[in-house]
């Protein structure tokens, strides 16, 4: 026969699977949190890296040249293809930081856009894919940088 302890028994089973349940998600929640501030952090401190040595590579072009002005072009362009690969890694990862934050940016207009969007929802533009041909093209907006001021950052268009 079926007493009243064992149901109390299995109700309090019940509840404490319920209770274990709510305990595993919620710690994964947070397992995933923080794996995801730890991805970001480790982006940032690539970007600032690459960003670093960005402004090394360009104080060595400028003191090759003033160096030596009428030397070969060739040995400069060697440092100059070393800064445009460094700025597409770090297009790259902005576009991996931006992912894990929910959002894209638009290219043309610079407005943060939810991440299951393909177009601009303020200027209609095409959002970047890394999966296209020409992501890992550089554009004149990337010369900016959230990290830092350097001269680097500057718009190459604009007359200060």
């Amino acid at each position: 026969m079926y007493n009243i302890n064992e149901k109390k028994l299995s109700n309090i089973g019940v509840m404490s699977m319920g209770i274990l349940d709510t305990l595993g998600s919620v710690s994964k929640g947070a397992s995933d949190k923080a794996k995801s501030i730890a991805e970001v952090n480790n982006l940032k401190r690539k970007i600032l890296y690459e960003e670093e040595r960005i402004v090394e590579i360009f104080t060595d072009l400028g003191k090759k040249y003033y160096k030596n002005p009428n030397d070969d072009p060739a040995n400069l362009k060697v440092l100059c293809d070393d800064i445009d690969t460094r700025r597409r890694r770090i297009k790259k990862m902005r576009f991996e930081l931006n992912g894990i934050r929910g959002y894209k940016v638009c290219p043309k207009c610079d407005a943060e856009v939810n991440e299951r969007f393909q177009f601009c929802g303020r200027c209609g533009a095409r959002l970047p894919d890394i999966d296209d041909d020409d992501f890992m093209s550089l554009e004149p907006n990337d010369y900016y940088t959230e990290s830092s001021n350097n001269f680097f950052n500057a718009d190459p268009n604009k007359n200060y």
